[in-house]
């Protein structure tokens, strides 16, 4: 009877731990769509794209940065992998804007609803655009950030240009130099 009452107790724990707000958030916006996916949290966080790509088991190259960009003072998010840099000067090109810079943390937040560094690419709250690297869609899979530094998900890169109404563009500079991090904000 002990050992029952124990499980039970167990069981029901398991049941009530949630996920942080952000991540919920992200979690019910992907049930509400019916994309298939799936989030997992990892204990060491993935702040960086080399940290993600090492935790999930995969390449670089199917980590999605979200960017967040101030575009004459519109946010605009952009998608890379994260084997790359974004170009500045395309994405200024794209948004229609004379120069595009790296958003600091409050804009960050402003606009997406999420910390600098866990950046999910939906729901969004106050970004104006949203621009996807067509590398991304040659992989099988790709992983985004989950509204937290320690949770990602991993979806089709088409779910995830359909979940985030991007607009497939070439945003990365041509030529690589080694792992790119784009400044103050990490992996997404």
């Amino acid at each position: 009877m002990r050992s029952e009452s124990v499980a039970r107790a167990t069981l029901l724990a398991v049941a009530a731990r949630s996920w942080p707000d952000e991540v919920e958030r992200v979690a019910a916006y992907l049930r509400e769509s019916g994309a298939e996916s799936r989030i997992e949290e990892f204990s060491e966080g993935t702040p960086t794209a080399e940290d993600a790509a090492k935790a999930v088991g995969s390449e670089l190259a199917q980590i999605v940065k979200s960017l967040v960009f101030d575009c004459d003072g519109r946010s605009i998010l952009v998608l890379v992998p994260g084997d790359r840099r974004a170009d500045r000067s395309k994405i200024a090109a794209a948004a229609g804007c004379s120069k595009a810079r790296i958003a600091g943390a409050d804009q960050v937040r402003d606009a997406t609803g999420y910390e600098p560094g866990a950046v999910a690419p939906f729901p969004l709250e106050h970004v104006e655009a949203v621009f996807l690297d067509r590398t991304l869609l040659q992989h099988p899979l790709v992983w985004i950030g989950a509204g937290s530094a320690r949770h990602m998900a991993a979806l089709a890169p088409t779910e995830l240009l359909r979940l985030s109404r991007a607009e497939p563009m070439d945003a990365v500079e041509t030529a690589p130099e080694g792992p790119a991090r784009e400044a103050d904000q990490g992996r997404s």
